[in-house]
């Protein structure tokens, strides 16, 4: 039986979808001021399709516009939404996919046609076959 009371107020469920739609994580990221064109490397703590918390010891004003390349997504344009001990938030100007920053990284170039047989020779050949030097 529900009773009266237990329920949550708008307030706290929006901020429990808030929460629960935030992929925690540990990622390497460029960020980059325009204005500057300086750039740095941050660390991602967590990311949503608006928006990511990343550790970074800079100093940046809130509302500060801001470019963010994430690995399988680019650069993302995006300003600071708050700063705080080391740490700063950043809403993106359009919401992403945060899923594809999780997926590996893309896989390397096919192996040219000209070195497959050599590839292939070499994973076939018996190592007791081999000489000793």
């Amino acid at each position: 039986m529900i009773e009266p009371g237990n329920f949550l107020t708008k307030n706290e469920a929006a901020e429990a979808k808030r929460i629960a739609d935030r992929d925690s994580m540990f990622m390497i990221a460029t960020l980059r001021f325009p204005k500057s064109q300086e750039e740095g490397d941050v660390r991602i703590r967590n990311l949503s399709a608006g928006g990511l918390m990343a550790e970074a010891p800079i100093r940046v004003a809130r509302g500060e516009t801001v470019e963010i390349k994430l690995r399988n997504i680019g650069w993302i344009t995006g300003n600071v939404a708050w700063v705080a001990e080391g740490r700063i938030g950043i809403a993106f100007d359009y919401p992403i996919n945060p899923k594809d920053a999780r997926k590996p990284a893309a896989a390397a170039d096919p192996i040219p046609r000209y070195l497959e047989r050599i590839n292939t020779l070499h994973k076939t050949v018996d190592p007791k076959k081999l000489r000793s030097v």
